[in-house]
Parts: structure tokens; sequence; C-alpha cells
């Protein structure tokens, strides 16, 4: 009941609060990050979660130390970020798909296929508009460029960017650009 009560007031009051730098952004974090203790599966201390962002039923959502859901974000079922990850606006993490196998009958009637956990790794920053694909893991310390599509594993400390997103770098390597 509790939970259910947290995603109600969630939902129609909470993705509202003032965020930074509206005057009152400390109280919208706090009171975001309260609802949210009681909504994800697990929540670290210091999340900060900006306005409008989406969770869902909060099923399997876990949220490490120190970590931020950005503005406007979508982050689906079973999404694991870990301690430390920065995340920009409009964020959308899909851990789920259409079936569309038989083309003999509309998409719409083939359901859902099942649930792919996506995992982020510690100290990873995912750019603005970045769309991250059902079962994907971000190693850590990665980087994603604003506006990628993530359809594959990052691995630890790698620097990708794109549709499909490549990696173009290592982080530490010397740019060259």
């Amino acid at each position: 009941m509790k939970k259910k009560l947290a995603l109600l007031f969630y939902y129609l009051v909470g993705v509202r609060f003032p965020t930074q730098p509206v005057p009152g952004w400390k109280r919208g974090y706090r009171w975001r990050r309260k609802l949210i203790q009681i909504i994800a599966e697990e929540c670290g201390s210091g999340v900060i979660v900006k306005q409008n962002a989406y969770v869902g039923s909060g099923q399997g959502l876990k949220i490490g130390n120190n970590s931020q859901l950005g503005a406007d974000c979508r982050v689906g079922p079973c999404t694991e970020l870990g301690n430390d990850v920065v995340m920009g606006p409009e964020v959308v993490i899909m851990t789920t798909a259409h079936a569309f196998e038989d083309p003999e009958k509309p998409i719409r009637r083939q359901g859902s296929l099942p649930i792919q956990p996506v995992r982020i790794g510690n100290d990873v920053w995912i750019g603005t508009r970045v769309t991250i694909m059902p079962g994907i893991t971000l190693g850590d310390g990665c980087i994603i460029g604003a506006g990628s599509v993530v359809t594959r594993d990052v691995p630890p400390l790698a620097i990708a960017a794109g549709n499909p997103a490549k990696v173009i770098r290592q982080r530490g390597d010397r740019f060259e650009g």
C-alpha cells in the first residue's frame, strides 16, 4: 500500500517539484529521492531525481549512491545503475520491446518480448537524448555521447557515440581531434 501511494503521489505531484536552479530545488530533490526510495527496489544515498523522470512501477529498479535520473528520462523495469552515474535529460533506457516476427499478425497483437535487464556500471556519464536498448551493459567509467543509440555492450572506460554507438576512444587516451 505504501508503494502504491508513493507511486500515485510521485506521478501526480512529485515529478513537478522544482529542479535546480529554481528556488526550492534542494527540497524538490529531497522529496523526489524519498519517493523513489519507496518505489525502487534499491535506492542509494545522495541520489538525484530530476523533473519528469519516469520509472514505471519501479520494478527491479536499482540506483546506486550519488547517481541521478535526468530530467524527462524514461527508465524501463529491471534497470540497474551503479554508483556515481550522471545522466543527461531525455535518456531512454529500454528493457523490453514488441514482438514482430509473425508477418501475418499485426505487431500490436504480438505482445512484448521478455524483459532484458540493463546494467550501468559505476562512474558512467550518459549524455542527453541517449537511447539504450534492452539487455545492454555499460562498463564502469564509460561515457555515452549525446544522441547515441546503444545497441551493444560498452566496455569499461570506453567513450562511445553515434547511431549505432561505437567506441571512439578510451578515457585517458590523449585526444588528437
